[in-house]
């Protein structure tokens, strides 16, 4: 009897043990299977990117072809930044001569293969309309437009994150409607106005800021006085950047907010910014990323703008000047560079997007 006791006493343990196991299994499976769907969803945004990758060597070329013919189909004479005011006065013969010498009366299909030739040898050529190596200028001018076009990115999606979701929780309000016809009405305005604006107001008028330039003339490079300069274009540039993102963010919040796992939420009694930060944020701030990588066009265009208004030496100011002059060297360097961040942006973004929300089915 004794010995059918521990039997059963056993059994039971065996069994209660069992039960455990079991429990830890079915609690530790969604764990597992939350886990391989983040991993599925890494692999997908890293093929995605990968593709992207690939398809951006073809668009390259392509991209670079189109440059060079459409600048050969230009009116503008080339010899004329080249000679500047002695072009009037130059006879044929130098002319020629001056064409020869800079390769200027070669066919564009040749200068694009030589180009490209150059390239890979680790030559950008040499730049007429700046009187220095193209990788210097790039050397030199980069730094002013990677800080100010990564500072006014950064800003504007934070203030537009940050405002959309506000405004989008307070659908119909006075801020609500406010705020998007600011918007409305600043997407219409091209960033030269928004530009001139601010020149005539906070350097003319109140003559706060300086108008032009990044230091005072003779003066050296100091973080003081680029600071000073960098005002105005940042603030151009970055509310030029604002009203997109800012209605995507808010159109996105206003879905989110009408969702089935939102309503589920208040009915569990959560509410205000717990609600905002936990279930409608995080939904809601992947349409704007998306966005991101597709407004670089807009980016660099708005900074191409700026910087000429301002004077602010960056490349997009060299870009001009090398289109107008058709300065090949700088024009390809800069156009085709310009093109590969805007492809490499759309790329990262998309595959971002891809890894981050498992709804999105994006595959090239």
């Amino acid at each position: 009897m004794a010995a059918g006791f521990v039997t059963a006493l056993t059994s039971s343990v065996g069994s209660a043990r069992d039960v455990d196991a079991d429990d830890r299994s079915r609690l530790e499976r969604p764990r597992r299977e939350r886990s391989r769907g983040r991993d599925s969803r890494a692999r997908r945004g890293g093929r995605l990117l990968l593709r992207r990758v690939l398809l951006m060597i073809p668009t390259t070329i392509l991209v670079s072809l189109g440059i060079f013919a459409v600048a050969a189909a230009s009116p503008f004479d080339p010899l004329t930044a080249h000679l500047g005011d002695d072009y009037q006065s130059a006879t044929p013969a130098q002319r020629e001569a001056i064409a020869a010498a800079y390769d200027l009366d070669q066919h564009w299909l040749s200068a694009w293969w030589n180009w490209w030739v150059a390239l890979f040898h680790g030559d950008l050529g040499w730049s007429s309309t700046q009187g220095q190596a193209v990788g210097d200028v790039i050397a030199q001018r980069l730094p002013f437009t990677l800080g100010m076009s990564a500072a006014a990115l950064v800003s504007a999606a934070l203030i537009a994150v940050v405002g959309g979701a506000v405004i989008g929780m307070r659908r119909g309000g006075l801020s609500d409607r406010a705020c998007t016809a600011l918007a409305a009405m600043l997407a219409a305005t091209p960033p030269f106005v928004v530009s001139l604006v601010l020149v005539s107001t906070f350097a003319v008028a109140l003559g706060w800021f300086p108008t032009s330039g990044a230091r005072r003339p003779g003066d050296d490079y100091s973080l003081d006085g680029l600071v000073t300069h960098a005002v105005l274009p940042y603030l151009a540039l970055t509310v030029s950047m604002v009203p997109w993102l800012l209605l995507t963010m808010r159109t996105a919040v206003v879905e989110a907010t009408g969702s089935d796992a939102v309503r589920a939420a208040r009915a569990r009694g959560v509410n205000g910014w717990t609600l905002l930060r936990g279930h409608v944020v995080p939904v809601s701030v992947l349409p704007t990323l998306a966005l991101l990588g597709t407004r670089l066009p807009e980016l660099i265009a708005g900074a191409a703008i700026v910087e000429t208004v301002f004077g602010w030496p960056g490349l997009a100011e060299a870009l001009v000047d090398s289109a107008v002059a058709l300065d090949f060297s700088l024009l390809a360097a800069l156009a085709i560079g310009s093109a590969v961040l805007v492809l490499l942006g759309s790329a990262l973004s998309d595959a971002a997007a891809v890894a981050i929300d498992p709804r999105i089915g994006l595959t090239a």
